[in-house]
Formats: structure tokens, sequence, C-alpha cells
């Protein structure tokens, strides 16, 4: 099958694809595109990621390419990976050589040997993914689709070339692989393959953490993430790789009194924030901000069920969970922390009177993420009952409005107090010391509590008066 020739003009006109073709047919190599390129040509999505794969050497054909191209190209060889890849503009082309692979049972680095397209194609993970276009002058534009991955394409599923048994113990990443791309495509997961993904979960445990990480981030990123969610946990794959999550799962009533499933609510948190942003890490704190509720989950005779501190308790369990799933241990894990310790208190100036004390203390404490903050807030409504819901969302924009007023007035975002402990320690003499952290917190609280205002003169004259109370004066 020839692709038309409109298709042909769109995706594989231009300097590069001409320079491949020339190069290949010069060294009297077969060429071809294959893998996620060729698919999203299928899918409409726009693609700069080239894959190249020749029946021959892979880094010889990349480095005659470059060649050809001159200025502006970056060769990069991979010698012991067989690989080399190119960077042109703003395509990233990788060329390897066909090959056929073979595994043993510990281990999903493959014995690697040359091989024919057939075995390239093979190797490959699912049906959409071993299309190949041919970009041999002689052959431009002819794919070769042996498994029938078009069909699957137009049929929306994700199925495996080979026995899905073999494909998946030989290179247990493919699991997660298959979840992403039914998450990110609205794909279904063909029986038989959905169900040696729960055969083969176990095999999950000679992958990477970096490369498990990299695949859920993938999930977390995808359009509706509870889809990826939930597939992971209903083929077994979610408990061996996030336990955290899955304990939420449950709901109990005691006394006629129960709570809601914190696992289901997650997700829906997770999916309303994701129509909101695309930023990993917001995310992150929307999946993570319950985190916590197994640990403090408690039965009271007055009040019920109760999960108090589960926002500073998760807050506390972050870190543990980034280290063992191989997440950043930096700004962008206490990013994530400040979120999920402060997630409760705009919910809490909803459901009392909005003060502007409490307003000035969540803008100081929330500083640049308060929007970030907000946002994850209104994304964890997800009562069934709309008048609830926008009951809390007229009070939070409510909040907006307050905070917008307060930070115009006040400036009280990311402050810091017009007196430094250096300052204290020479007005009054002391060494350092608690006490100077004590008077300059004192000043920070008197200012975001609408004692004094954010001024030099003001904080200098409570400053005075308060050190007055334990028998300070100023020694100049």
């Amino acid at each position: 099958m020839r692709l038309d020739e409109d298709k042909i003009q769109k995706h594989f006109s231009g300097k590069i694809f001409d320079i491949i073709s020339s190069a290949a047919d010069e060294m009297n190599l077969e060429c071809y595109a294959i893998g996620g390129y060729v698919r999203d040509i299928f899918l409409y999505r726009p693609s700069k990621d080239i894959d190249v794969v020749t029946v021959g050497k892979g880094i010889d054909l990349a480095k005659a390419v470059a060649n050809k191209i001159g200025k502006g190209v970056k060769l990069s060889v991979f010698q012991n990976f067989g690989t080399a890849q190119i960077k042109y503009k703003d395509l990233e082309v990788e060329f390897v050589g066909a090959r056929r692979e073979s595994y043993e049972r510990g281990s999903r680095k493959p014995f690697v040997e040359d091989g024919t397209l057939e075995d390239d194609q093979n190797r490959r993970d699912f049906t959409i993914n071993a299309l190949a276009i041919c970009l041999n002058k002689n052959r431009y534009g002819e794919l070769l689709d042996p498994f029938g991955g078009l069909e699957d394409l137009e049929n929306c599923i994700i199925r495996t070339p080979l026995d899905p048994d073999i494909t998946f113990s030989d290179d247990p990443l493919r699991m997660m692989r298959g979840i992403r791309f039914s998450s990110q495509l609205g794909f279904d997961i063909e029986p038989e393959t959905f169900d040696a993904i729960s055969r083969n979960k176990d095999r999950i445990e000679i992958v990477s953490k970096e490369r498990i990480i990299d695949e859920l981030n993938k999930i977390v990123l995808s359009p509706k993430p509870s889809v990826g969610f939930l597939l992971l946990d209903k083929t077994g794959l979610l408990e061996l790789i996030f336990p955290e999550l899955v304990a939420l799962k449950g709901a109990e009533t005691k006394d006629g009194v129960g709570h809601k499933d914190n696992f289901y609510h997650t997700l829906s948190v997770l999916d309303n924030i994701s129509l909101k942003t695309d930023n990993l890490w917001l995310r992150w704190a929307a999946i993570l901000h319950d985190i916590a509720k197994p640990a403090t989950k408690r039965w009271d005779n007055r009040l019920g069920w109760t999960f108090h501190n589960h926002n500073f308790i998760g807050e506390k369990m972050i870190p543990g969970i980034f280290r063992r799933m191989k997440l950043p241990l930096n700004e962008k894990m206490k990013y994530v922390q400040k979120l999920v310790g402060l997630h409760m208190r705009p919910v809490t100036l909803v459901e009392d009177e909005v003060t502007d004390s409490a307003v000035r203390r969540l803008l100081f404490e929330a500083g640049d993420n308060i929007e970030d903050l907000m946002i994850l807030c209104e994304a964890d409504i997800t009562s069934k009952n709309q008048d609830k819901v926008r009951r809390f969302l007229k009070n939070f924009q409510i909040v907006r409005q307050k905070m917008k007023d307060i930070e115009e007035k006040d400036h009280v975002r990311n402050f810091q107090p017009p007196i430094d402990g250096q300052e204290i320690m020479d007005i009054f003499g002391l060494a350092p010391g608690a006490e100077v952290g004590r008077l300059k917190s004192s000043i920070k609280d008197a200012i975001l509590d609408g004692i004094i205002p954010n001024e030099y003169e003001a904080a200098y004259q409570y400053l005075v008066k308060k050190a007055a109370t334990i028998g300070l004066s100023p020694v100049k």
C-alpha cells in the first residue's frame, strides 16, 4: 500500500527526507520511517521526532545524512547501542539498523543482532507502532503494515504484534507504555493484550524506577489521566508502583455515616485540574493532596469520620514517596509539598468568615503559588450536588477578590519584615539567638494581623514597645 500523494507531500517533503532518501540510495540501503512518526500521520498529530530504520548500519547512514546537510546539524553517535541521532532545525531523527532481539528472563536488556525489516517490526511493542514507510526513491511512500496496525488505528485499539505474554515478559515496560498510549490517545486495550498485562504485572520489578516514572508522568499529563490510573489499578500494576494511592481505596460506613472513596475522589480531582493546567507538578499535587487520609482516618462519636491534619501529614509523606519513585527531590518536590500542606486553607476561609488577617497569612505562606493553590482547591470540589458545587465556587470567588484587594493594599505576598534580624541585634545590642527570631516574628505577625502597616516606621515603633515588655530598650 502506498500513502496518497497529499500525505507524502505533507509529511515527507523537505530537505531532511530528500537527503535521507538520497543517502540511503547511494549506500544501497533499504530505509524506512517507522514507529510513532508514522502512527501520528494517521492520527493527524504533529510530530518532530522521526525514527529511521535501515537494513544495514544505522550509524553509517546517519553520518552520511549529517555530511549532506552540512551546517546547522548536530550528530550524536551511541556506539554501544548501534544508534545515532541528528538534530536539525526543530527535528530530531534517530537512526538504527534493523535488528532482531532475544531476552533473558531476568533482564529487559535484549541480546541484539542484525536483522531484516520484518525482524524489526516483530520486535515492536504495538501494532500501531510497527507501521513503516519506505524512503527509498523506487518505493517512496510505500506503507508496510504486517500486523494490521492501520486497522487498529481506525478502530482505536492497542494490541501487540505477537504473543502479548512474550512481548510483556521480554520487556515489561511495554505494559506501562500500552496503558500510557490508551490514556493519551483514548484507545481501548484489546482484551487478550489487557489480560496479558495482568498476568505479567510482577515482571515490572525488573524495570528501573526511572523508566517507570517517565511513563507514569506521561500518563499524568494525558488529557484524562484517570483513564490510565484506572487501567493501572485494574491490571494490578498500580499497587506495585504506587501503593500509597491504592491505599486510598474504599468507603466505610458506621452508624449510618459514611465517607467518600478517596481513591476515586483523587482521580476526579486530577481530571478536574487537567482541564485547567498542563503543569505536571500541579497535577502531582492533585494526586497527593489526600494521600495521608488512610493514616489519619478516625471515627469520632460526635463528628463521624475525621481526617485531622491529613494535609500536614501528607506534606511530610511526600519526600519519601518522591525518593522511592525517583521523582526530583528539589524545588519541584517542595512546590508539591507546599500545595498539599496548604490545600485546606482556602476551604476554611470559605466555610468561615473571610477575615483580612486570615487572607494575609494565606497570601504570605502561598506566595507566588497562590493561584495554583486556588486552582487545586477548586478542582477539589467533586460533589455530585451541583448546588453545593456552585455555592463553593461562588465562595472561592469571594476569597479571590478579597486576596486581590488585600494584596493591592498591603503587598504581603512574599514580603520580608521591614526590620531584619541584624538590625534588631544592632538596635538592642543583642547577640544572635532565639530572642532575635521572636522579635522579628512579632513584627511579621503584627503586619499579617493588620495591627501595623507594612512600613518601616510603624514596624520600628511596634518593635520598641514589644521589646520593652521583656526588659529591652534601644542602645542607640
